[in-house]
């Protein structure tokens, strides 16, 4: 826990604070008069304190397993209307985080460490977070952890949904810690279909640092491939790290273009291409200063429009490219495409003080 946080037991007075009111509404709806664990900042994100949520109320809960259920103050308008959006409060959602307890008897402080990265990435980046969504943590979910879980998915909160204050709706957004190859066949597919496909095994989608991969039982990766298969790719935007391109000019042969990127990416670009491309669906790569546009079509064909390169692909170049990409670095020519050539580059992971943790490729 930050040391601008404590343990408090009072909350804001209701007329100071309406936003807040309305999310303790929604809450009473399930526990009660329950009183909650409760951490709130001592110095305001704006007053420049380092930590962009007012508070954060844990529940200790028994059914259907023991966990926490973590509840964010400050996504929304909690005193004032401030944005020019009358529809909805602040972004327009508050996070929960529900955590399988491991007999301690207050909630993991850690926990509460992430719901401030992921608030202070929204502060940081205007960029919302939406039901479907997933998000790479590049390490464990929980730093120092020995867990498999080391990306995000978020599910509209199975208890609480949507709700409304004085300034506006919003919905609670549930975070859920997922492994790595979960996050790939959610990109390969629908980030909700998978949930919805494993949430017999993911009680109220709780989070357990100790579980392994779901997909490590045969049927349900074989569901989830065959949902794949049959409806193609919801993921249509890749983030890339260290994604380039650029012109070739030859005297004697026409001119052809490279193509730059992370190993990290090579193999969920290689499972998303065909579930998009192979659907009649585009799969956008942003770069942090360039951008590809992958595009089904019958002529293979190469278009430069401004910072955007746009790559046109026929069934055989997509199945080609797709096979081709692996982690590790080096360069190829497409055979399908001579004009394009693929170079690949190593990743390299840090942690939050800039040490190089991993290396990929």
């Amino acid at each position: 826990m930050n040391d601008d946080e404590q343990r408090q037991e009072s909350e804001p007075a209701e007329d100071a604070a309406p936003g807040w009111q309305a999310i303790d509404a929604e809450l009473a709806t399930i526990y009660g008069a329950a009183e909650p664990f409760h951490y709130g900042t001592l110095v305001s994100y704006r007053l420049g304190g380092p930590d962009p949520l007012d508070g954060v109320s844990v529940y200790a809960r028994q059914e259907p397993v023991p966990h926490w259920h973590y509840v964010t103050y400050g996504l929304t308008e909690l005193y004032e209307k401030e944005s020019q959006n009358a529809e909805y409060s602040g972004f327009g959602f508050e996070l929960t985080f529900r955590l399988a307890r491991q007999g301690e008897e207050e909630p993991p402080a850690w926990a509460i460490n992430f719901l401030q990265n992921l608030a202070r990435y929204v502060f940081s980046s205007g960029n919302v977070f939406e039901p479907g969504h997933h998000l790479d943590a590049n390490g464990p979910i929980k730093v120092g952890e020995h867990t498999k879980l080391t990306a995000v998915a978020f599910v509209e909160d199975p208890e609480l949904g949507t709700a409304r204050s004085p300034f506006g709706k919003f919905t609670f957004i549930q975070a859920v810690g997922i492994t790595e190859d979960e996050m790939e066949i959610m990109q390969a597919w629908n980030t909700l279909r998978v949930m919805e496909t494993v949430k017999s095994r993911l009680p109220l989608y709780i989070t357990d640092l100790s579980r392994n991969s779901l997909f490590d039982d045969p049927g349900v990766l074989a569901a989830a491939e065959e949902g794949s298969r049959a409806e193609g790719s919801n993921t249509g935007h890749l983030y890339f790290d260290n994604l380039l391109w650029e012109e070739k000019r030859h005297l004697l042969k026409s001119n052809g273009y490279i193509l730059q990127m992370g190993a990290k990416q090579t193999l969920s670009l290689a499972r998303i291409l065909p579930a998009r491309l192979a659907h009649g669906k585009e799969l956008a790569l942003i770069g942090q200063e360039r951008r590809v546009l992958l595009i089904p079509d019958l002529q293979n064909r190469l278009v430069e429009n401004g910072d955007e390169l746009q790559i046109y692909l026929n069934t055989e170049a997509v199945t080609e490219l797709a096979r081709r990409l692996e982690p590790r670095a080096g360069e190829f020519e497409l055979e399908t495409l001579k004009a394009l050539k693929i170079r690949i580059e190593k990743t390299l992971i840090r942690d939050a003080d800039g040490n190089v943790v991993e290396t990929i490729g």
